[in-house]
C-alpha cells in the first residue's frame, strides 16, 4: 500500500510499504480521510517534545485524526465489525495499569498514540491497523469529513464541558484555530455568548463568517465579565492573560500548548477563587462529539479548507496552502485519492 513516511525533519516520501495484517484484537481500516494537525507539523519541523523525550523517532507515519471503514479483523474480534464505518481513539493505554483500570488510558505512562508515540503507525496511508477496542462507530449522518473531525472535536468538547457553561454565560476563547473554533461551536451550542480573540484579519473574518459576532484582537477586547476563558492558542503569554480576564469564581481551561514554558501567578488563581483545568485528550469526549455531529447541533464542515492526496501532504505540513483552498484552518488528506 502507499503511505506517507516522515524520515527526518522536513524530509519525507510517499512509498510502497507492506499492508498491515490485523493482530489478535485488532482491525485493519481502509482509511478514507485524515486531518493534518498542529502536532503533525511539530513532528515535521522536529520541534515535537516526544522526539527529544524518547517517545517517538523517525522514520514515522503521521495521522491521528481519521475516519474509514473496517476491512479485516484479527483473531478474537467479532467479524460483524467488517464493513462498519469508524473513527478511532488516538490514545492506546496498556490496559493493566491503575490509570487504565480507572478508565484513564489517555494518561497511561505506557500508552501508544496512533501516529504520534510508541512507534504506532498513523493513518497517512491507505490502510491502518488499530485495536478494535479503540474504535467508535460512525452513524450514516457522519460522513468521512465529519468523522475525521471527531478527534479534534472531542478535545474541544471536553474543553467546553470543563468550562461548565450554562445558557447566558459569557465565554472567551483565545485562538481561533481548529480547536478554538470547535470549542466556540460547542460553547455556542451550550447557550453561551461566545467571544473569540485572535491575531490575523483572515482568521477573525473566518470566525465572523461562522456566525460569531464577538471577535477581537488582543488590544481590542471589551471590558466585559467572562465567566470562562479557554486558552486554545500556542502563545506563551496567554495562559496568564486568561487568568487575568476570567471573572472571580470562574473557570479557565488550558488546551493550547506553547513552544516554551508559560507562567501563571497562582496568587491570582487563589485570590480570584478560579478553577483551572487542563485538557490533554479527546478520549472521554469522542462519543458525545459523534452525537453532536450526527444531530447537527455542531457542524464543523466549514473548517475544512481543502482535501488533498498523499503526494501533497508534505507541502501542507510545510505550511503551504493547496491551490483553491478555502479559508478554513483544517486540511484533510484522502490517501486513496486518484492521481495523488
Amino acid at each position: 500500500m502507499r503511505a506517507f513516511v516522515l524520515t527526518a525533519p522536513g524530509t519525507y516520501e510517499v512509498r510502497d510499504v507492506p499492508a498491515p495484517e490485523p493482530a489478535p484484537g485488532e482491525a485493519v481500516i481502509d482509511v478514507e480521510r485524515v486531518g493534518v494537525c498542529g502536532t503533525d507539523v511539530e513532528f515535521f519541523t522536529g520541534a515535537m517534545a516526544y522526539l527529544h523525550q524518547g517517545h517517538s523517532s523517525y522514520p514515522m507515519r503521521l495521522g491521528h485524526e481519521w475516519a474509514g471503514r473496517v476491512a479485516a479483523v484479527g483473531e478474537g474480534v467479532d467479524t460483524t465489525w467488517i464493513g462498519r464505518r469508524v473513527m478511532g481513539d488516538t490514545m492506546l493505554g496498556c490496559g493493566t495499569c491503575r490509570r487504565c483500570l480507572r478508565g484513564q488510558q489517555h494518561v497511561c505512562d505506557r500508552r501508544q498514540e496512533v501516529g504520534i508515540r510508541g512507534n504506532r503507525p498513523g493513518a497517512l496511508a491507505e490502510r491502518l491497523a488499530v485495536p478494535v477496542s479503540s474504535l467508535h462507530v460512525l452513524p450514516d449522518t457522519v460522513d468521512a469529513t465529519l468523522g475525521a473531525l471527531v478527534e479534534p472535536g472531542g478535545n474541544a468538547l471536553r474543553a467546553a464541558q470543563a468550562a461548565e457553561l450554562r445558557s447566558g454565560d459569557r465565554a472567551l476563547v483565545l485562538g481561533p484555530g481548529t480547536i478554538g473554533l470547535l470549542v466556540a461551536m460547542f460553547a455556542r451550542a451550550a447557550g453561551a455568548e461566545v467571544h473569540l480573540m485572535g491575531q490575523t484579519d483572515r482568521s477573525l473574518a473566518f470566525a465572523r463568517g461562522l456566525g460569531f459576532d464577538h471577535v477581537w484582537r488582543e488590544n481590542q477586547l471589551p471590558d466585559l465579565p467572562f465567566d470562562a476563558v479557554v486558552d486554545a492558542s500556542n502563545a506563551a503569554h496567554l495562559p496568564a492573560t486568561a487568568l487575568d480576564l476570567v471573572e472571580p469564581g470562574g473557570r479557565v481551561v488550558y488546551i493550547g500548548l506553547s513552544g516554551e514554558p508559560s507562567r501563571i501567578d497562582t496568587r491570582t488563581l487563589v485570590l480570584k477563587d478560579v478553577t483551572a483545568v487542563g485538557i490533554l485528550s479527546a478520549s472521554p469526549g469522542l462519543d458525545a462529539t459523534i452525537r453532536a455531529y450526527a444531530d447537527g447541533s455542531v457542524d464543523p464542515r466549514p473548517l475544512v479548507a481543502a482535501t488533498v492526496g498523499l503526494a501533497q501532504a508534505g507541502s501542507v505540513l510545510a505550511g503551504e496552502r493547496p491551490p483553491g483552498a478555502g479559508s478554513g484552518p483544517k486540511i484533510h488528506v484522502d490517501p486513496r485519492r486518484p492521481g495523488d
